[in-house]
């Protein structure tokens, strides 16, 4: 089992992660505030999901071989800022509209959101620093075992992530009626698509 220590430093360390601006938070507060909370919460899911991957690889060892075979990590990191850039394209090319509260999304939004969610999180360099590199420290990795997995740390993500993101997306809803005039909506969109554009130029240099 995990002592209380660990427990504390880990839902610290993760909180004040997620709770750093980055593609991922800058992302789900512009799909909030054009979709509403159903697309946020959608995006978040898919967020979460691309955390708990990296969990994964991180305490079952997965990283070792992901540092042995650097070929196949390198590719990993061309194809993820490949699609960090194509998002970064969409979001700043993104025309803004008349915002409709009470508008639902469709599937295929929640689906587009949903995937945005985890690819974005899959390419976001923040994410990998922390599950490869700060995790470790955080948590002695050797100790853990496959029930600490799914039975503390699993749940403690989720907890905290969802924490995190529901107050990011709470403060977008907040703040919707002041995102009406087509002027502030380009900025929202188009100050998320700098941040994946420097993201993904991020993930090049650390290839080259």
């Amino acid at each position: 089992m995990l002592g209380t220590a660990q427990i504390i430093s880990y839902i610290t360390a993760l909180g004040l992660a997620a709770a750093i601006p980055g593609p991922g938070m800058t992302a789900l507060v512009a799909r909030s505030v054009n979709g509403g909370a159903v697309t946020g919460f959608t995006m978040l899911a898919g967020l979460i999901l691309g955390d708990l991957i990296y969990l994964s690889i991180a305490v079952f060892g997965l990283a070792v071989i992901a540092h042995t075979y650097t070929s196949v990590f390198t590719l990993i990191n061309w194809a993820a800022s490949f699609y960090l850039c194509m998002l970064a394209r969409q979001f700043w090319c993104h025309q803004p509209q008349a915002i409709n509260i009470d508008q639902k999304s469709t599937k295929r939004e929640l689906a587009s959101a949903w995937f945005s969610g985890l690819t974005i999180t899959l390419g976001n360099p923040k994410t990998i620093a922390f599950y490869l590199a700060i995790l470790p420290l955080v948590i002695s990795l050797d100790n853990v075992s496959l029930q600490i997995w799914g039975g503390m740390l699993v749940p403690l993500t989720v907890f905290v992530l969802l924490s995190v993101g529901a107050v990011f997306i709470l403060a977008a809803l907040r703040i919707r009626h002041l995102l009406t005039s087509a002027k502030a909506q380009r900025l929202l969109f188009r100050t998320a698509g700098l941040i994946m554009i420097l993201a993904a130029l991020g993930m090049v240099i650390k290839t080259l």
